[in-house]
């Protein structure tokens, strides 16, 4: 008896803004809100970083960001727009989400960072995969981009998932790139590449979210947010926000420090 809602009028590719206001996320009304009104923006050519400690709210945050979360309180917009004017399969294309819990789907190398488009372009696929720094390491594999990979029981390490499922984000030529814990299990080698990765992603006008606890993950970051229990603690500047939680450290160790403290006793 109700009609299906009329499909969104077709926009056109955003520019890579993303502006947050007053964003609260809730889990049950029994709680406190898993985000409280979180506001920020990025701009065309930027990377932000979001830091903070586990259980601060930065996975909530990212979902919200790529729409699959909607907010209770306040608006999420890219390129001007609510995300909720777009088409949920051409966000997809628009956004490139890296989650923090990587998977990937039983299919070839390829079909994954085609998001298992059963049409895809190769071409495509290689390109996304050089984007993300990964096409040297794909073609290392026994099969190259041919190989199987039976879902989560896969010959791959976690830093090759990682890195698979970064040209899987970067599939599409998305606008705005959104990263969950990005380096959470790369090495040395791949923590290089992600950023490389990042700041050809900037260079090219687009627009990168990072959510971190790692200080080398946010290298390519101009300005941080800092996330503490669901809400905005500091934003800015990185070297000026960084700054001030440094010396806000300082402070509170000098109160808490004893005056003296009593030397070990000889063993």
């Amino acid at each position: 008896a109700t009609p299906a809602a009329a499909a969104p009028t077709p926009l056109p590719i955003p520019e890579a803004h993303v502006k947050v206001s007053g964003v609260s996320v809730l889990s049950e009304l029994s709680k406190p809100p898993i985000l409280r009104q979180v506001s920020l923006s990025v701009a065309p050519g930027q990377a932000l970083g979001v830091v903070g400690k586990s259980g601060s709210g930065k996975s909530t945050l990212a979902r919200t960001l790529v729409g699959l979360i909607p907010p209770a309180i306040g608006e999420v917009r890219l390129g001007g727009a609510t995300l909720d004017q777009y088409d949920p399969d051409t966000l997809g294309q628009h956004i490139g989400y890296l989650p923090q819990s990587v998977r990937l789907l039983s299919g070839t190398v390829a079909e994954n960072i085609a998001r298992m488009d059963i049409d895809f372009d190769a071409a495509a696929v290689v390109d996304a995969a050089k984007r993300a720094n990964a096409h040297d390491m794909i073609l290392a594999l026994p099969m190259g981009y041919d190989t199987y990979l039976d879902g989560e029981h896969n010959i791959l390490s976690g830093g090759q998932r990682q890195r698979i499922a970064l040209a899987r984000a970067l599939f599409g030529d998305p606008v705005l790139l959104v990263l969950d814990e990005p380096n959470s299990a790369l090495d040395s080698e791949g923590g290089d590449a992600l950023n490389r990765t990042v700041k050809d992603f900037k260079d090219g006008g687009k627009a990168v979210i990072v959510m971190t606890h790692r200080p080398l993950a946010i290298s390519q970051c101009e300005t941080l947010v800092i996330l503490h229990n669901g809400a905005v603690l500091d934003t800015g500047p990185r070297d000026d926000v960084l700054g001030r939680q440094f010396k806000n450290a300082n402070k509170i160790s000098k109160v808490i420090r004893p005056k003296s403290s009593p030397q070990p006793a000889a063993e």
